[in-house]
């Protein structure tokens, strides 16, 4: 096999995403106008809906839009050998190998932000200010892509620095240190992201004593559910659409709910969400998500380990010295059919653990305010009711609502 191959097979990788992406998007499109369900009329009225239909069509235009930009982007950057050219500007100013990679990543990233920024600012001052989501200020806007930008720097270039430290001591065999690594760090994430690294963009605080601090706690009790932290962050200050999460182990387990969380649910809503976040934690999907992780993890460096060194993989991008940084590049566009794969089964467990907690809540709390707590939700974000099955299984970490409900109202057991 020649680099033109190779290069002409990442071309074909990229137009059969682009392609199965748009006909995706198409068929979700297609059902945005299709009756929805008995058991979800009640969600919109007909103004709400009209709306509904308007948000998700400015949507659709959108991603069609800033896609296809994003496409012939990649496909004129490819074309004139864009990646060579910013590898030679980062040898210009570095030797050491670890530089060289900072550098290059950086400069893609900064180019990357460049273009990506304009559609950023229009989805968030034009499209969500437009139907009421937005309550994000420009200053906040500015801090958060400064603080990601300080992020990414430090824990992404500390991250890559590592990696290329283990290649170099332990060469093809570097993965499986670099999976150790990622492993410790993915675990470390799962403890400590909610008290380490979510006070740097959101407030935090303790839910206040009161009626819907008792009803958790009576809650909690009744399932022997140990549950000291429950936390109240102020997704107020970036949008109205509202969420709830579990994160941690141990003593360090939480649950954080959205101010706006509490501002469009009743407190029974609310304890049915939460119910169905401790479902998670009973049926040890944290953990699950965890191993399946780490095991896809483990496949991808392995075989990234099988080309890193190949210099027809630099050669198919234009580069004619071979090194991490550009085989890691290549590698990424050549995965990119294995991790649709790997990604529609992560999304297929993920909607199984949906489902069992779900199940979990409706079994040790009531369904009633779970469903009626999920259709405000549903109403509040101007949701799609009626989302395509091929689009459901592609990307949808979440059944629909109307899977839910249907099987919350029925007996089966997941």
């Amino acid at each position: 096999m020649t680099s033109t191959t190779i290069f002409y097979i990442i071309i074909g990788i990229l137009v059969f995403d682009f392609l199965l992406e748009r006909i995706l998007g198409f068929l979700n499109y297609t059902w945005y106008s299709k009756a929805i369900p008995e058991e979800l009329a009640d969600v919109y009225d007909q103004e709400a809906y009209k709306k509904s239909q308007e948000y998700k069509k400015a949507n659709f235009k959108f991603g069609l839009i800033s896609s296809t930009f994003s496409f012939l982007g990649i496909l004129l950057f490819l074309y004139f050998k864009g990646f060579a050219i910013v590898d030679e500007i980062a040898r210009s100013y570095a030797t050491n190998q670890i530089l060289v990679a900072l550098l290059f990543f950086g400069i893609i990233m900064l180019a990357s932000e460049l273009v990506s920024l304009p559609f950023s600012i229009y989805s968030t001052f034009v499209i969500e200010e437009k139907f009421g989501f937005n309550t994000t200020t420009v200053k906040t806007f500015i801090l958060d892509k400064i603080k990601g930008y300080l992020l990414t720097a430090l824990l992404g270039g500390g991250m890559l620095s590592l990696i290329i430290l283990c290649y170099d001591w332990a060469g093809v065999n570097f993965w499986w240190y670099v999976w150790i690594l990622v492993f410790i760090i993915s675990l470390f994430m799962n403890m400590f992201y909610a008290k380490l690294f979510v006070p740097l963009f959101n407030k935090q605080a303790p839910l206040e004593e009161g009626d819907l601090k008792n009803k958790i706690s009576d809650y909690a009790a009744s399932v022997g559910f140990q549950l000291d932290k429950v936390f109240v962050i102020d997704g107020s200050k970036r949008s109205t659409k509202a969420n709830a999460y579990f994160s941690g182990f141990g003593s360090e387990k939480r649950v954080t709910l959205y101010d706006t969380l509490i501002e469009q649910l009743t407190e029974e809503e609310i304890v049915a969400v939460l119910a169905h976040e401790v479902g998670h934690y009973k049926r040890k999907h944290i953990i699950y998500n965890l191993i399946a992780g780490t095991l896809t993890t483990g496949f991808t460096l392995w075989l990234f380990s099988l080309f890193v060194d190949s210099s027809l993989l630099s050669e198919a991008l234009g580069v004619n010295l071979s090194s991490f940084h550009i085989g890691l590049v290549a590698f990424g566009l050549l995965y990119s059919p294995i991790s649709t794969l790997t990604g529609m089964v992560m999304s297929l467990l993920s909607r199984r653990f949906e489902y069992q907690a779900d199940y979990y809540a409706k079994d040790t709390y009531k369904k009633e305010p779970l469903i009626s707590g999920l259709k405000t939700l549903s109403k509040t974000s101007l949701s799609n009711l009626t989302p395509h099955p091929a689009y459901v299984w592609f990307h949808y970490s979440h059944p629909s609502l109307q899977q839910r409900i249907t099987a919350m109202n029925s007996d089966v057991v997941y």
